[in-house]
């Protein structure tokens, strides 16, 4: 398992497409081989590529078969160094810069990272629990410095969970994209993320009070903020960083954003690993083509 943020340390580790190979083999088959097609566990492995070939039926499966990295065209250990990248690098990575860096199409660049971002996303099984705190926030467009809920409906609109933990600190944050600020469309992250035992902590806003009949709101007036103070320091920086890094973002791909800042947010205190747990997640996901991510404008 590969461990630290050392870009030293993962060049010489990661040296070659094929080493990036046997990592991907070594957790796709970390509990034994079985053929796809007959399901025949005894195979062959082809020194080239690493591949499988089942020794019944001589069906050939490559480690990046079957995963996000399925179809890869600019190489295997290109596209490591770019999950190290958007893992590593706390403040992210525009696909125009991974283009330049990598000597691929700002296309290309932007469809992987769009994989990678698709594996960073809450498997949602880990609710919050103990202190959470709620709340929503606009993105997009001219921001007006005024206090209140924006109806623009050129704007982005984004509801907000916090978990907090013994400290007050922020131990997880979760993003879900809403079409209005009414409980059918607010209840959603709370069904997503937040356990029904969570004390939950929202503003006076109506839409929360049909949501505590199910769940332990406790609803205090915002007070320009200062009641949910993590909570708020989130919402300027998951701003301050789609702005700073990412020039534009698609109303349908906002989400997938949102989840790549959750996701290194979330494991802030596990950086050690992370890289190893989104190559993982790669691996254990269905592959995710450039049709499925593509949106009609």
């Amino acid at each position: 398992m590969f461990e630290g943020q050392d870009i030293l340390e993962f060049t010489d580790r990661f040296r070659d497409d094929l080493s990036c190979l046997s990592y991907l083999a070594d957790i796709k088959w970390s509990e034994g081989y079985s053929c796809q097609k007959c399901g025949h566990e005894k195979h062959t492995i082809r020194k080239k590529n690493l591949a499988r070939d089942c020794n019944r039926c001589h069906y050939i499966e490559s480690p990046t078969a079957n995963t996000l990295f399925h179809r890869v065209r600019f190489g295997i250990r290109k596209a490591f160094t770019i999950v190290f990248e958007m893992s590593a690098t706390t403040k992210g990575i525009s696909s125009q810069q991974i283009a330049n860096r990598f000597s691929i199409s700002p296309t290309t660049a932007w469809t992987f990272m769009h994989k990678v971002r698709n594996a960073m996303k809450s498997s949602e099984t880990q609710l919050m629990e103990g202190e959470v705190h709620v709340d929503e926030f606009v993105y997009g467009g001219k921001e007006r410095l005024k206090q209140g809920r924006s109806f623009d409906s050129k704007k982005k609109k984004i509801v907000v969970a916090v978990e907090l933990n013994d400290n007050g600190k922020v131990k997880r944050t979760y993003f879900k994209k809403i079409e209005d600020y009414s409980a059918k469309s607010l209840v959603g992250i709370f069904e997503a993320h937040i356990s029904k035992d969570a004390d939950v902590l929202t503003d006076k806003w109506s839409g929360y009070k049909p949501i505590s009949n199910e769940y332990n709101i406790t609803q205090e007036l915002s007070d320009f903020g200062s009641s949910m103070k993590q909570l708020h320091t989130i919402i300027h920086q998951v701003k301050s960083w789609m702005r700073s890094v990412y020039s534009w973002v698609h109303k349908e791909h906002i989400e997938s954003y949102l989840a790549e800042f959750s996701f290194r947010i979330n494991r802030s205190i596990y950086k050690q690993s992370i890289f190893h747990k989104l190559i993982e997640r790669m691996v254990k996901a269905k592959p995710y083509s450039y049709q499925m991510i593509i949106v009609s404008t």
